[in-house]
């Protein structure tokens, strides 16, 4: 209200001061004093981050499934329905606000029957320079496409067999940092590295696993680098091509190391002028993997595709195909000795943006045994939560 009167009294003081065409400049810095302490500090500029700071987008999601096993349960995936019956896959909470122009902070927890986890939580950079961004924390590694998503961006109920055996039933994961760098070319190229912990059974399984030795020199760490690329092919198509690899020590034997190399490939038609919003995909990743072992070195190998046919917003079908060869005298999987497949047919319905149903079904083929399996799976959402990446 101060204020206010200040302002008045120069308003109506201003005809006045005109006529006289004279101002004494003493009244006018006392003017200019008063109003400004009236209206105090909060017309100061702000050096904070952006209004949402103390707003930050929430959002929870629940992913739960009804499954049915012919024979024995054989999923490899932390998050695939695990046993004939009701099964909580996972309630992920995931919250996320800019912190200041530099700074973006986001974190993921999951909430299952026996406890709470922190699967990422990590900082951004939103202000480098030379087109460059920096991340820190506990993240999935970006090796692939289907390995830094979650639950609730996967097209099937269940993570491919290649994931699981690789890397392990969370997926790539760990502390670490990572440099991303997106280079000034005509399409899309961006290269990424980064350096996490090597330990885990998690998600370091080719690497120390469930050992923990401990850092004593960066040849301790596990480093992923990986380059994605994207191409418009026209109004209709377009197509994402991505290179991966993985390098870091490994639990048989001091020294031991291991490599894993993978390659990924999304092909996607969506027609502009389709009334349906008509929508056909192919993915693709194949891997190799590589480990030192004593007096040996082992090499394996596997990958999927999958062809996803969205007929509308609100249906969509969808067809995969999982392959791992298997190995003799293999410390980490002594049993797994056999190629194993995996093939997968879902359809899938959305009552709204914020919801969808899933029916699918799997013939898993492990060499001494098949074992059949359907799921029927409910995903729910509610509060903000942006947009996945292409």
């Amino acid at each position: 209200m101060r204020a206010m009167r200040t302002i008045l009294t120069v308003l109506l003081a201003a005809p006045a001061l005109a006529a006289a065409q004279t101002v004494d400049q003493a009244v006018l810095d006392a003017l200019s004093a008063g109003l400004a302490a009236d209206l105090g500090p909060a017309t100061a500029p702000q050096t904070g981050g952006p209004a949402g700071n103390s707003n930050p987008d929430i959002s929870l999601i629940l992913d739960v499934a009804g499954a049915w096993f012919d024979g024995e349960p054989s999923q490899l995936g932390a998050h695939d329905p695990q046993s004939t019956g009701f099964n909580l896959q996972q309630l992920e909470m995931h919250i996320a606000s800019n912190v200041d122009p530099f700074f973006r902070l986001e974190a993921n927890l999951v909430f299952s029957e026996f406890g709470v986890e922190v699967e990422e939580t990590y900082g951004t950079t939103l202000a480098l320079p030379a087109d460059l961004q920096m991340r820190g924390g506990l993240f999935l590694t970006r090796f692939g496409r289907i390995n830094p998503t979650h639950p609730h961006a996967w097209r099937f109920v269940d993570q491919p067999l290649v994931n699981g055996k690789f890397f392990g039933g969370e997926g790539s994961r760990g502390l670490g940092a990572e440099l991303s760098w997106l280079a000034p070319l005509p399409w899309f190229v961006e290269w990424v590295g980064s350096a996490t912990m090597a330990n885990g059974a998690c998600c370091a399984r080719s690497f120390y696993g469930a050992d923990d030795p401990g850092v004593e020199t960066p040849a301790d760490l596990l480093y992923t680098a990986a380059l994605k690329q994207f191409f418009a092919l026209d109004d209709a198509w377009s197509l994402s091509w991505g290179l991966s690899g993985q390098f870091g020590p490994n639990a048989s034997g001091n020294g031991n190391r291991s490599e894993i190399y993978g390659t990924d490939l999304y092909l996607h038609y969506r027609p502009a002028n389709s009334p349906d919003r008509e929508a056909l995909s192919l993915q693709l990743e194949a891997m190799y993997r590589t480990r030192q072992v004593p007096s040996d070195r082992l090499a394996d190998y596997g990958g999927y595709a999958q062809l996803v046919w969205t007929i509308d917003p609100r249906w969509e079908v969808g067809a995969r195909y999982g392959y791992v060869s298997g190995l003799s005298d293999d410390p980490l999987d002594p049993g797994w000795v056999e190629d194993r497949h995996r093939a997968s047919g879902q359809i899938t319905v959305y009552p709204s943006h914020f919801s969808r149903v899933r029916l699918q079904a799997n013939r898993d083929d492990r060499g001494d045994a098949v074992t059949w399996a359907g799921f029927l799976a409910l995903e729910l959402l509610i509060g903000a939560h942006g947009a996945h990446t292409f």
